[in-house]
Parts: structure tokens; C-alpha cells; sequence
């Protein structure tokens, strides 16, 4: 296939997909449809739930750093950042308790409560420079596939994308997230067994040469695979994409898509890590998901373009609604000093309190596209670093104490005594200046579990030393 017929079927997939998201999308026209998520004033089903949390972590940037990880490492590779997904059992159970035991409507009404509006303002700076980088590094995912870096066709395929999502998450916000997740998710599992399905009859079918490949070492995987394990009680709690899905439905159909999605979200980025693998067995080099695709062949290219898309999508729809909901919701809310009542289940228990007015739609559009245009500026400074998933696992790694401890009688000294270790902790290692001596193992990704550890035990003591003197203290 001409490379110029690739290049203009991808404009279609493009133009195409996002056309016909943005013609199912519903639109919303109350606070509860576009930021809860209701049609029909009901609530999203377990099946939808759970199909919008395991897609909107499927994102460009993840499944290319699976395949790469694949590539880099074997079948211990996938599976270390698959591990990652266990953060979906972590943050349902907390979240749950939280929930039925605590009553919390929202994360930051859990904050605004236990730890002040200081608590809040920290949270929410770390929360939107999460979806700022979520904005262009999904985003360079797909231009990469319509040309390099400095290229015209790069450039204007990331604009033309990015404006296409925008419209249909403009028109439903969170209702459109959640529809689009469903059909996005359907899409993906159809896409993922079209290119397993080209690879396996490659390697004589048999699932021998994937499922042997690599070395069960520290050095060759087994660094991250901790990393991954350690990060999973602190890093969904920093991700407003998945806590925001904790509270659209009941406390149990919430924890049973939480728990379904684990599995489900383990087993694709495994199975899609089997892209890097076979380009280990083959022997490829580069960005795994583009030169096996190539290996491939053309159509296999325009498959893997597509499910790019796909996730890409799902992500930035799912980011858009976030900001518009953390900028109009919670921020907004927490700076009134609004007190929200009741145990979560009811949208009036969020949206609709006698000291908070009704969240305007209106305002929530404007942060989509406030976002849109900030998010989308360091594309065009040709930024470096595409992911930077461990590295911001390692700087938040102090939530881990604050909401899986969330029940202790900690006061605001806990909460910034953890997160500022937890920052000042990953800010050393991204600097590079972490101390050598403090390593224990070898191999790549042995500073990042060398930080995890310390963090794991850091954290944890700030967390609780300072909590006898604050019982002592509202006595």
C-alpha cells in the first residue's frame, strides 16, 4: 500500500471517528448530565463504568510505553506496567469505605473536611498539572504516526485531532465521556485481536517465543515491576479521570466496575505489550507500536493508527471533563468554604447544596477549552519526555498515607508533612541528584525503586507522627 494512501486513510480514521463520536454524544444540558455523568437522570451502569475506567487508562502514551517496555524487557516488561493497574482495586475499596463509612461526596470534599483548604489548593495543583500533561503528550502520540517532530502534517494532524475531541466532550461533558468510553472500549478490544491476530500466525502460532522472552531479573524488569506495585496506593488518587468515576454511580456498582475493571485493564496493556515483544523476537528497533506495525505491513499500520486514535480519544475526552469539573466543582466549591452533606449516591448531595449554587454548564465548557489551548502549547516547544508516568508517580507517592489511612484522626500537618516529603523525595530524582549510595539493586529503574522505597517509609511515618498531638489538641 502507497504510503500516500496510508496517509490519507488516516486523515479519514481521524476526521471519520471523531465525526461519528461527536453525532452519538449526547448533549447535556443540566450540571448533572454534564458533570455526573446522568442520562435520563440515571446513573452509569456497571458495564459503562467499568468500560470508561479500563479504556480511559488505555491511553496513546500508556499502550505505547507497554509495547516499548515489551520490547526493551520480555514478558516481564508488559507485565510491570500492567502492574500499574492495580490501582483501579486500590482506589475503589478506599474510595468505597470512604463513601459508605465516611460519607464523602467527592475527593475534595474528603480534603476540604480532614486536612483544610490548604489541603485542597496543594491537591488541585497537582491534579491540574497532571492533565496539562496529559493534554499534549496524547496528543504527540498521534501526530507521530502523520509525520516527525518539526513536520508540517505532525503539527496540524495533533490540531485537527485535538479540536475534533474537544467538540464532542463541549456537547455532553460527562455524559459524552462515558457513551463514547463504552463504544471506544468495544473499538479497542475488536483492534487489539486484529493485530494479535497478525503477529501470532508469524511466530508458527504458538505463544512460546512471547510468553519466554526476557529475563525474570531486577535488572531487566523486575525494578519496575516494584515500582508499579508501590505506586498503585498512591498514584489513582492523583488521577481525577478514575476518582471522578468513583462517585457517578451507588457505592456498590461503583466498587464491583472498579474490581472488574483490574483484571480487564491488566490483561490488555499485557496483551498489548505482546506488540514489543514480537518486535524483540523480530529483532525490530525504535518505537515498537510504529515498526512492527511497519513490519506488519500497511493495513496493520492504518489498525495500529486506529487504535491510537482510540485511546487518545478517550483520554482527552476523559481529561477535558475532569479539568471542567476540578476548575467549576471543586475548586470553586472548596474556595466557598462550601460544607457538602450526605453519603455520595445522590448527585443533589454534590451538585446541589443550600450553600453552593447549581455548577454552571456554561463555565464548565469554557475550562474544557481553556485546558485545550494550555495543554496543547508544549507541543509546539518539542518537548523530550513523552512519559512521564513513573517519574509523577514518584513525586505523589505522599497520597499513599493520606487516603488509604483516610479513617486515622490526622489533622492538615499529616497531610502536608507526606505529600512535601513525597515531592521534595521525586523532585530529587528527577534532578538526578538522588543519592548513588542509596540504591540497592542494578539496572534500569533502580533510582526509581530506590525513591519508591524510601518514600513508602518516609511517607508513611510523617503521615503518623503528628497524630497523636492532633487528637491531644481537639480535646
Amino acid at each position: 500500500m502507497q504510503t500516500d494512501h496510508i496517509t490519507i486513510l488516516q486523515w479519514v480514521l481521524v476526521i471519520g471517528s471523531s465525526l461519528a463520536l461527536f453525532g452519538v454524544a449526547p448533549l447535556a444540558r443540566t450540571a448533572a448530565e454534564f458533570f455526573g455523568g446522568r442520562t435520563k437522570d440515571r446513573a452509569p451502569t456497571v458495564v459503562a463504568l467499568t468500560s470508561s475506567l479500563v479504556i480511559s487508562w488505555l491511553f496513546a502514551k500508556s499502550i505505547t510505553n507497554a509495547a516499548n517496555l515489551g520490547l526493551a524487557f520480555g514478558l516481564i516488561g508488559g507485565v510491570a506496567y500492567a502492574a500499574y493497574y492495580l490501582s483501579f482495586a486500590v482506589a475503589g475499596w478506599v474510595i468505597y469505605r470512604m463513601r459508605t463509612v465516611g460519607g464523602y461526596t467527592s475527593i475534595h470534599h474528603f480534603l476540604r473536611s480532614n486536612f483544610g483548604r490548604g489541603a485542597v489548593l496543594v491537591f488541585s495543583l497537582l491534579i491540574c498539572f497532571r492533565l496539562f500533561n496529559e493534554v499534549w503528550s496524547n496528543t504527540m502520540v498521534i501526530g507521530s504516526y502523520f509525520g516527525g517532530v518539526g513536520d508540517t502534517a505532525y503539527y496540524l494532524a495533533i490540531l485537527v485531532f485535538t479540536a475534533l475531541t474537544l467538540a464532542y466532550s463541549l456537547k455532553g461533558g460527562m455524559s459524552s465521556s462515558i457513551l463514547t468510553d463504552v463504544i471506544q472500549m468495544a473499538l479497542f478490544g475488536v483492534l487489539l485481536v486484529v493485530i494479535l491476530g497478525a503477529i501470532i500466525p508469524r511466530i508458527n502460532y504458538s505463544a512460546a517465543p512471547l510468553l519466554s522472552s526476557g529475563e525474570w531479573t531486577m535488572a531487566a524488569g523486575g525494578n519496575l515491576l516494584l515500582v508499579a506495585i508501590l505506586q498503585s496506593f498512591s498514584y489513582p488518587f492523583h488521577d481525577p479521570v478514575l476518582t471522578d468515576r468513583a462517585f457517578l454511580s451507588s457505592p456498590q456498582a461503583t466498587l464491583k466496575a472498579f474490581l472488574y475493571a483490574t483484571p480487564i485493564g491488566f490483561g490488555c496493556i499485557l496483551l498489548f505489550s505482546f506488540v514489543g515483544i514480537y518486535g524483540q523476537v523480530a529483532g525490530v528497533e525504535g518505537q515498537a507500536p510504529v515498526e512492527v506495525a511497519k513490519l506488519l505491513g500497511g493495513p496493520i499500520l492504518l489498525v495500529m493508527n486506529f487504535i491510537m486514535i482510540t485511546s487518545a480519544a478517550s483520554t482527552l475526552d476523559s481529561t477535558f471533563t475532569s479539568f471542567s469539573k476540578l476548575a467549576v466543582v471543586d475548586i470553586a466549591g472548596a474556595a466557598a468554604g462550601a460544607k457538602q452533606r450526605g453519603g455520595g449516591t445522590s448527585l443533589d448531595a454534590e451538585y446541589l447544596t443550600p450553600t453552593q449554587p447549581t455548577p454552571s454548564v456554561k463555565r464548565g465548557r469554557i475550562a474544557m477549552v481553556a485546558i485545550v489551548v494550555l495543554g496543547t502549547i508544549p507541543v509546539f516547544l518539542n518537548p523530550t519526555i513523552l512519559s512521564a508516568t513513573t517519574v509523577s508517580g514518584a513525586m505523589v507517592f505522599g497520597l499513599a498515607p493520606v487516603f488509604c489511612l483516610w479513617n486515622t484522626q490526622a489533622g492538615p500537618l499529616s497531610f502536608h508533612l507526606s505529600v512535601g516529603f513525597g515531592l521534595l523525595c521525586g523532585l530529587a530524582y528527577a534532578l538526578g541528584v538522588w543519592p548513588d549510595s542509596w540504591i540497592l539493586t542494578s539496572g534500569k529503574y533502580n533510582g526509581l525503586l530506590s525513591v519508591s522505597l524510601v518514600e513508602t517509609i518516609g511517607c508513611t511515618l510523617l503521615y503518623l507522627l503528628p497524630i497523636p498531638f492532633t487528637k491531644n489538641a481537639s480535646r
